[in-house]
């Protein structure tokens, strides 16, 4: 698209679309169901097949569909290239295995995503690469980690399911003076909210399941940054299989055409309910960078446009309290995820961190009795009066 750049509620409705010629006049981009893709010149079928020239021969490689899904994140992340897989994790683990090296080191915080945890604890380990799990939101403890040097710093902010924030330029300062790359997972503040390559990241990755397609219809992930560092994921990637289908592509595409007007929905619901939680007598404490009290509320304000769709809680009474008041949610999915245009809310030990025992989750600084509340674009007056009844019997 060309300048004056469109805001990012237009790039998510026409980013990756607007010059795509689509079949017999549609005015919706096509599901290209297609494994592979025919040529009768030999040259031609060459140049593409050498990324000589502009084209598609395999759908486990590249796929029109897939492209335009591609693109439209690129768009919205501000990046100079992007690609994508078949789930979330794929982009994590992805990344990291085409990016590091035995012998390396990665430094991170402790309560990441449960599966990014377990990269960082069983996975990479067994190919000589070291991680170092931070005490999460302690900048000094990272940048002290950072300065004895390693190659990636990976951040989430806000965090799953914590929601703790970091400053991503101090960060980023701290592993390019050391000579670092900082990846940053972006999936629970979404680029409506914030974008960490504008910040200083270098490589920017979502859970594309989650608030970007916002349906719960389709899964997939995708990495954004620098050509050079994308053409190394993709590479990767196109290797070992991980490919996002062009239905899902399809599906994403069609959720992200209204991620702006959702996101902004949902950052109002969440206030509201975590404001009503921080003055309820059975919570007791709130985890949303929205709250003026929250440690994380001073860095929000400066690299956030909104405080985001997700919350954490504790209640007083614990793991038995927990018990009582979720299957008593009317307007929520006791399920695992987030993101969607309907509340979602579990524990972190059925939701984020499943993979993980009891005795790992304490480890990482998880509480069992904390609840994961990923706010929906319902009504927030109904949200409400749905969690107070819930927490009734608390």
């Amino acid at each position: 698209m060309t300048d004056p750049r469109p805001s990012l509620a237009t790039l998510a409705v026409w980013g990756g679309e607007l010059e795509k010629s689509f079949w017999e006049r549609a005015t919706q981009l096509p599901i290209v169901q297609s494994a592979s893709f025919g040529y009768r010149d030999l040259d031609e079928w060459m140049a593409v097949a050498l990324g000589q020239q502009p084209g598609h021969i395999y759908s486990r490689n590249s796929n029109p569909t897939v492209a335009a899904f591609e693109e439209k994140v690129r768009l919205l992340e501000g990046a100079e290239a992007a690609t994508s897989f078949a789930t979330g994790m794929a982009a994590v683990s992805n990344t990291l295995f085409s990016l590091l090296e035995s012998g390396q080191r990665v430094v991170s915080v402790r309560d990441t995503y449960g599966g990014t945890s377990k990269l960082f604890a069983d996975f990479l380990p067994k190919l000589g690469v070291s991680a170092t799990l931070c005490p999460t939101g302690d900048h000094d403890a990272l940048e002290r980690e950072i300065a004895r040097g390693c190659a990636i710093v990976y951040v989430e902010s806000p965090t799953n399911p914590t929601i703790k924030v970091h400053d991503i330029a101090r960060l980023a300062r701290a592993a390019h003076a050391a000579g670092a790359l900082l990846v940053g997972d972006n999936t629970t503040a979404t680029p409506i909210n914030t974008r960490p390559l504008g910040l200083g990241a270098d490589l920017v990755l979502h859970s594309a399941t989650k608030f970007l397609g916002g349906h719960e219809a389709a899964m997939g992930g995708v990495v954004c940054g620098p050509a050079d560092l994308v053409k190394r994921i993709y590479h990767y990637r196109e290797i070992t299989g991980a490919s996002l289908a062009p239905l899902n592509a399809y599906l994403l595409l069609r959720g992200l055409k209204t991620l702006a007007i959702r996101v902004r929905q949902q950052n109002q619901n969440a206030l509201a309910v975590a404001r009503f939680l921080a003055a309820h007598p059975a919570v007791a404490s709130v985890g949303y960078p929205g709250l003026p009290d929250d440690p994380g509320h001073e860095i929000a304000s400066r690299q956030m446009s909104g405080f985001g769709g997700m919350l954490c809680f504790s209640l007083h009474g614990g793991w038995s309290a927990v018990k009582q008041a979720l299957p008593r949610l009317r307007l929520a999915h006791c399920a695992a995820s987030l993101g969607g245009v309907q509340t979602f809310a579990g524990p972190p030990a059925t939701t984020s961190h499943v993979e993980c025992s009891a005795e790992e989750r304490a480890a990482l600084g998880i509480p069992e009795g904390l609840i994961r509340y990923s706010v929906g674009i319902e009504d927030e007056a109904d949200l409400i009066a749905d969690l107070t009844q819930a927490l009734a019997s608390a």
